[in-house]
């Protein structure tokens, strides 16, 4: 019975890397960084042991053979199995069919930043922008010393991650133009919630104050989480 375990990306790299040939791990390790595939896949030699092991229990790879290059050490050499191509297959087509709820840093960060006042959350967010647009002008110049006859395939998850780049740049411009001109919806609760907080309010104060200012939007809020199934 094949784990529906999916969680680590790195094991799909492999399954899709053996599916190509028979490798062993540190060719693994070396093809993903020659196609540049650490930009989008968290990848470090010890975590690579780790996920390769992990796919031999399952059943999805198999050591094949072991060849050794030199004086190097020996290197066992793995190959794909019929349950690999089939998990293999299944997953990829999930992840490039599929949407599913990914939970970022940068969204948690925004669900909580309330915790900070409106000036200290617009000083983070510049610092934020300005790396921004330093990732973006990094990429551009990137593409512009390719050939001109570069495969799009190769680059498609660039692309992909400049769109969303370009995507977090206008929102986060969007947001730190309203803060910083002081016409962010409910700026007034905010700061007013800033001053108890500083001034050493309790959480119960705190909480009361926001039940009477959004009463009725705090109980639509509550009604929609509990008709809302988990996603």
């Amino acid at each position: 019975m094949v784990s529906r375990t999916r969680s680590n990306p790195l094991a799909l790299a492999v399954l899709t890397l053996l599916h190509e040939r028979p490798m062993h791990p540190y060719e693994m390790s070396s093809t993903l960084r020659e196609r540049r595939k650490e930009d989008s896949i968290k990848l470090n030699y010890g975590s690579l042991y780790s996920v390769v092991d992990s796919l031999v229990k399952r059943g999805l790879i198999a050591p094949h053979e072991t060849v050794r290059d030199g004086k190097r050490p020996e290197r066992t050499v793995y190959v794909i199995t019929e349950s690999g191509t089939a998990e293999m297959t299944e997953w990829l087509g999930d992840l490039l069919g599929r949407p599913a709820k990914e939970f970022t840093q940068f969204e948690a960060a925004l669900s909580l930043m309330a915790i900070f006042g409106p000036d200290e959350v617009l000083r983070l967010l510049d610092i934020r922008l300005g790396t921004l647009r330093a990732q973006e002008t990094a990429y551009y110049a990137m593409l512009a010393g390719m050939p001109g006859n570069f495969p799009r395939i190769f680059l498609i998850e660039s692309e992909f991650r400049a769109k969303l780049l370009r995507t977090e740049i206008e929102f986060v411009d969007d947001l730190a133009k309203e803060l910083r001109e002081g016409t962010f919806h409910g700026m007034d609760l905010w700061l007013r919630m800033q001053r108890l907080r500083e001034s050493g309010a309790s959480p119960a104060e705190l909480e009361q104050e926001l039940t009477k200012e959004f009463k009725e939007e705090l109980e639509w809020i509550n009604k929609l989480s509990k008709e809302t199934p988990p996603q």
